[in-house]
């Protein structure tokens, strides 16, 4: 298994969210071999909070990061259930 930086270097075109390395869960694949870097969102969350409450956290969340399309790379975010 590689440690996260090999892994980078072997895919240079993933967009990685700045910050946020800790919250990273893995990488995805969508149709045509296109791959993104997959977040938790609930670690971001908690990352954001170190400097807000939740309400903020959430609010920058969903504006800042969520709505941020930087390419067929942008990194997708996971919301884990209880099923």
């Amino acid at each position: 298994m590689q440690n996260l930086n090999e892994f980078f270097d072997n895919y240079p075109d993933l967009m990685k969210a700045d910050g946020f390395d800790e919250a990273i869960v893995g990488v995805v694949r969508r149709m045509g071999g296109l791959m993104a870097i997959c977040y938790d969102t609930d670690k971001v969350i908690e990352i954001l909070m170190k400097d807000m409450s939740y309400e903020e956290a959430w609010e920058y969340f969903e504006f800042n990061i969520l709505g941020a399309w930087v390419g067929e790379h942008t990194p997708v975010f996971l919301e884990s259930v209880v099923l």
